[in-house]
């Protein structure tokens, strides 16, 4: 499938609360508001241009939109649930959690747009449910690297990139002895935590030695009370221990971290192909990008790929006029997000210019290649398991647990969602 997946990447480079239906005055036509609370955390101003735009084109419909917070897609989403407050569209994960709220009926069916239509084909099976619903659109395809400062690296005397993890610390070494910091480290947004090291870690400690992993963690059967999983939380607590990483980095936020970098205060970001157009331009020196080195020695890396966070479109009296809007967000809004963040286009085409950024568009042919590949873990744990990572991955960096503690009560928490058929 992946090398489907660079195929269509090349062709397609090439080419809150249900509200009533509002009146306006007699002399106009009839106005709909439509609720939207979207995922943004680099880019809020752009939802709000797209939502004018489309208000613009559609004066029938006004968007109203909310932004989620914290630290997650779902964390978000299931108090609105709780309170039957579903917005009309939704940012959404591609994973368990929203298939199965899919095909409780409360997530409408997609496959009859055209954004359905224009999605990559290899994404697809991320939004499909169990039940054969089609429940969300990619916002574009996600991987995650380490962007690196090349200034940095040439004054620090490092000629080769890493290809394990024991060269990845040899690097930092280097770097902290030339004077710089090293990495950037968002303890305090989990999230990218998550992303990064914990996605890589899974990717190279547990994807790699589980065909089934998938199938596994679904079912519960998949032990993750291991040393491997150990030494997951081990390596993400490594860093700071090695004095690798910025000061108060538990305080480090999303945007807090992106800014150290373009301010050339830590010499690598472990980030995403979403930040592509933040942490590639408008610096002061040159990027470069590679592959996380999370692997060991001797042992292959296995990069990691999927779909970014996407929109869905709630099953409420608004549906359809949610369904305009979604085929405009990604349609020819789609370009007015692209421009700032140059990420990989989920779409075979789509009106206007492409300008995914060349690097980004190298890098994620190249880890679409790969045989073995792992997911995001937003798309692949249980979304109550989400929430209890970035508990632990904080646990473990303020050292009130150990990472064997941490793999033990990450295991229990999936075994308990499976167990319980939570998702």
């Amino acid at each position: 499938m992946l090398s489907v997946l660079a195929c269509f990447i090349l062709f397609s480079l090439c080419g809150c609360h249900q509200r009533d239906h509002d009146s306006s005055n007699t002399s106009g036509p009839a106005s709909t508001t439509i609720t939207a609370l979207i995922w943004a955390p680099d880019w809020p101003e752009e939802m709000l241009q797209i939502a004018a735009e489309f208000s613009k084109l559609n004066p029938d419909i006004h968007v109203d939109v909310q932004f989620m917070i914290g630290n997650s897609v779902e964390e978000n989403i299931k108090p609105r649930i709780a309170s039957g407050n579903l917005p009309d569209l939704v940012s959404i994960n591609p994973n368990a959690y929203a298939a199965d709220l899919a095909d409780q009926g409360l997530l409408a069916d997609v496959s009859k747009t055209s954004a359905w239509n224009n999605m990559l084909d290899p994404l697809k099976k991320d939004w499909t449910s169990r039940q054969s619903r089609h429940f969300g659109i990619a916002g574009g395809m996600a991987t995650t690297l380490i962007y690196y400062n090349e200034d940095m690296f040439a004054k620090a005397g490092i000629r080769e990139l890493p290809t394990n993890f024991n060269e990845f610390l040899a690097v930092c070494e280097q770097l902290k002895r030339a004077g710089y910091t090293p990495i950037m480290w968002n303890g305090g947004f989990p999230n990218m935590l998550g992303n990064g090291p914990f996605s890589s870690g899974f990717a190279n400690n547990v994807v790699a030695r589980e065909p089934d992993w998938k199938d596994k963690i679904s079912d519960g059967t998949l032990d993750l009370n291991t040393p491997q999983v150990a030494d997951i939380f081990a390596r993400i607590r490594l860093m700071p221990e090695r004095g690798f990483v910025q000061e108060s980095f538990m305080t480090t936020g999303y945007d807090d971290g992106i800014r150290l970098f373009k301010e050339g205060k830590v010499a690598m970001a472990f980030h995403g192909s979403w930040a592509a157009g933040l942490l590639l331009h408008g610096n002061p020196f040159e990027v470069g990008v590679l592959i996380p080195p999370w692997n060991a020695p001797g042992e292959q890396v296995v990069p990691v790929i999927g779909s970014e966070t996407g929109f869905a479109v709630s099953e409420t009296p608004n549906k359809a006029a949610a369904m305009r809007f979604l085929e405009f967000v990604a349609g020819q809004g789609f370009s007015i997000l692209q421009i700032k963040r140059q990420n990989i286009s989920p779409f075979k085409q789509f009106p206007g210019m492409v300008v995914s950024d060349q690097k980004i568009v190298d890098y994620t042919n190249m880890v679409s290649r790969y045989a073995v590949t792992g997911s995001p873990y937003y798309s692949f744990l249980p979304s109550n398991s989400i929430e209890r990572l970035h508990r632990l991955i904080q646990d473990v960096l303020f050292r009130k647990i150990t990472p064997m503690q941490a793999a033990k009560l990450l295991d229990e928490s999936v075994k308990n969602e499976a167990k319980m058929h939570y998702k």
